[in-house]
Parts: C-alpha cells; structure tokens; sequence
C-alpha cells in the first residue's frame, strides 16, 4: 500500500508540474517564457536594425521581454498592442540599450483602459492582459531628432523603474489617457525635449520618486492642460531644465489639481522665465480655479523664481529651503486660500549671489493668505523683504525679515490685513529711509509691532 501511494503522491505532483507548464505557454503558439532573444533573430551587437525582430518578439505574445547586455538598433517604434499581446514587460539588468533611430518612441504602449482609477471602471479584460505594463533596468538613446523614449496611452498601472533614458526629445510621454503610473528610481538626462511629460492627459495617480531629471531643454515635470489629478514627486534631484516643475491648467475644462512636491532638490538654469516649481491654477476663461497643493521640504535655488504660483487656490508652501532667486524667491500672483510657512529664504553664501540675485518675497493681488513663521534676510535692490501688493485679507505674523534694502514689510493698496509680532530689522544697510513696515494707500488695515 506504501508503494501505491508513493506512486498516486508522485503522480499528482507530475500533474501539478506539468499542469504549471501549461500555463505558462500558448497553445497557439506553441512558445514558452524561457525562449531568448535568439529564437527571434534578435541580435545585441548594434550593427543592424532589430525593429522586425523585436516586434515580432513582443507580437508573439511571450510578455516577458529580457534584452541581456548588448546595443539593440531600431527605426521605428516597438508597439505593444495590450489588449492583442496581453500583460508585457521590458526587463534588463541595467546593462542593455535601445537606440532609436526613428521618429516616434522607443517603446510605446497601448492599452484600452476607459475607467478611473476605481476598481468598479477597471473592466476584467485589462486586469487579464493589461495590467502594469512594465519597463525595467535598460537604455534609451535617441539616435533621431525627433526620437522619444517611451509613450503610453489608455495603460492601467504603467510601471518604469531604474531606466536611463538621454538624448531623445520626450523622455517619458503621457497622452490621452492613463491610470496609477509609477516613475522610480530613474535618469531622465539631456533630453531636447521634457523629461516627464503630462500631454493634455486624463490622468490620475502618478507618483515620481527617487529619481534624477535633469539637462532637459524643454521641463523637468511638465504637464500641459488635461486632467490630471494625485500629482505626487518626491526625493527626486531635478535640475538645469529651465522649468524644473511646470504644471499649468490653462485653456483647459478640469484643470490639474492636488499636487505634492516633497522632498526634493531643484535648482540650477536661471535663464529669463526659469523656476523652480510654477504651477498655473486658471480655468478656461483664465481665473483662478485650480490648486490643493503642497510644496514642502524641498531645497531650492539658482533660477529666476524659485517658487512662482499663479491664479491658483488652496495651495502651501512650508519647511523649504530657498535661494538665490535671480528675481524672486516666492511669487504668489491672483490667488487665493495661499499659506506660506516655516521657510527660509535668502542666499548661498558661497556663490557670492549679491549682484546677480534679488530674491524678492512678492503677494500681487491676492485674497485670504496666511505667512507665518517665514524667514527673509538679505532681499537687495527689491522694495522690501516681502511685499504685498493689491491684496486683501492677508495675515502676517510671527516673521522674521533681515537686513532688506529699503523696508522690511511693504503694504501697497492692500485691505483688511493684519500684520503683527514680526521681528524687522536691518543691521546691514539702514538708513534714515528704511521703514520697518511700509504702508501705501489701502484700508482696513491693522499694524500690531
């Protein structure tokens, strides 16, 4: 009876086995998911265009495409078709490169995903084929000017992870419509074009992290129009794009709103019209709309405004450090519900940043804002350390502003503000002109020392 059961024991686990087998091939097909590159006619030595033998690759169906190290050419871009070929993935070790020698991206991916992002719109059919589609560990190197990296639309769950990606023109582009992206632990580096690109996308839930985006000439993190909301970056090095972080809703119905920029480090290209972080809040007709966003704990500096807010509502900025603002190190303009905290805000030092950099503190027609606990020294040449300008209803408290030229706090047509218990000095360059608090024109105001 022993024996027997050894037998039957041995039997089902034969089953099972070969049952597991089954599962991971396609009858049709008749592939299984250790085939290599070679049953393609893929080859890895860079000398020919492998456009025809890596689509055909991803047409068969095998999903997990694994490039071992080698240079792959190609001219035109590799389409994964979600919905024909089912759940696919791109997966390297880091040692790979795709060089597109075509117009277009290197990779695009295309999904059928017309939901949100909850569960009850996400239809069986993308969870069965499309879910997550996966970029992991290669190259992308644009070899043609008009060459972009990779592209989705209409994706459940996009996921690109440890990807070097450098002279294409859109190093990550989004369009039409995704869900749930992940960007992590990535280079997005000298690219003509935008490192990040949010393209007038219906998008919600994207979160960028750990990652280096910089030396591209057209934006860091740049979305444009759309709907896009659950914009989450952080402890992300972001830098010399001209706009690091550009988010504007302009010209467009729902706008992008709730943004979270944490954590990071952005600074350098100071050129005319460079940030740091600009985020436009305006609706169709161009008033303020837009906004729910926090800029928190970031280091910030060397670019003509720092932080540039417009026609947005809702939004904080707290726990920064911020300098070297060519013009401005905070500009709040036609706003509304803005709440400036704990930052600080002046000069590093070791640049010697005195005769090139003013950084300015400006609130220019505003209503209800908040700045406590904001610390301001050194704003040269401006008209004081911060100025509000046209606004109402604003209330400053607990900030402590030195040795700015000219005045510490300046009032300039405001209405119903209460400024109070701020520490205003000027050690540095005062003279018999220099006013603590300025006050021009404007009603309703309340000044407590």
């Amino acid at each position: 009876m022993k024996w027997l059961l050894g037998i039957l024991l041995i039997g089902v686990a034969m089953g099972w086995a070969f049952a597991a087998e089954l599962a991971w091939q396609d009858p049709a097909l008749n592939y299984r998911l250790d085939t290599t590159i070679e049953t393609f006619g893929v080859s890895r030595d860079g000398k020919g265009d492998m456009t025809i033998p890596l689509q055909r690759m991803i047409d068969s169906g095998i999903g997990s495409i694994h490039l071992p190290r080698g240079t792959y050419r190609i001219s035109k871009p590799l389409v994964v078709d979600l919905e024909k070929v089912g759940v696919t993935s791109f997966i390297g070790d880091g040692t790979p490169r795709i060089v597109m020698e075509g117009a277009g991206p290197a990779i695009k991916f295309v999904g059928t995903h017309e939901g949100s992002a909850d569960p009850k719109t996400v239809k069986d059919n993308v969870w069965q084929k499309q879910r997550m589609p996966l970029v992991e560990g290669i190259e992308i190197v644009g070899g043609h000017e008009a060459a972009d990296g990779i592209e989705a639309v209409k994706t459940m769950q996009l996921t690109i992870s440890r990807v070097v990606i450098r002279q294409v023109r859109h190093a990550v582009h989004l369009t039409e419509r995704n869900r749930n992206v992940v960007i992590v632990g990535c280079h997005f580096y000298e690219n003509h074009g935008i490192g990040v690109f949010l393209d007038d996308v219906n998008l919600h839930q994207i979160n960028i992290t750990g990652s280096h985006i910089s030396y591209n000439q057209g934006g860091g993190v740049v979305s444009y129009q759309g709907n896009t909301r659950n914009i989450q970056i952080s402890g992300c090095d972001i830098e010399a794009n001209v706009q690091n972080v550009l988010i504007d809703s302009g010209g467009t119905k729902y706008g992008t709103a709730e943004v979270a920029i944490t954590g990071c480090t952005l600074q350098h290209s100071g050129g005319p019209d460079s940030a740091n972080v600009r985020y436009i809040g305006a609706d169709l007709e161009g008033e303020r709309c837009w906004g729910l966003v926090t800029i928190a704990n970031n280091i910030l500096s060397d670019v003509e405004t720092n932080i540039d807010i417009q026609k947005a509502r809702d939004v904080v900025v707290v726990g920064n450090t911020i300098s070297s603002g060519y013009k401005y190190n905070l500009r709040v303009e036609d706003s509304s519900n803005v709440v400036v905290g704990a930052n600080v805000m002046g000069r590093n030092a070791p640049y010697k940043d005195d005769e090139t950099c003013d950084n300015r503190v400006l609130f220019r027609n505003c209503d209800d804002g908040t700045v406590n606990g904001l610390h301001v020294h050194r704003v040269l040449r401006g008209e004081a350390g911060i100025v509000l300008d046209q606004c109402r209803r604003f209330h400053v408290s607990g900030c402590t502003v030195l040795d700015c030229d000219k005045a510490g706090i300046l009032l300039n047509e405001v209405e119903d503000c209460l400024v109070s218990n701020n520490l205003l000095s000027n050690q540095k360059s005062a003279t018999d002109q220099w006013q603590a608090v300025k006050v021009v024109g404007g009603q309703g105001d309340a000044i407590v020392p």
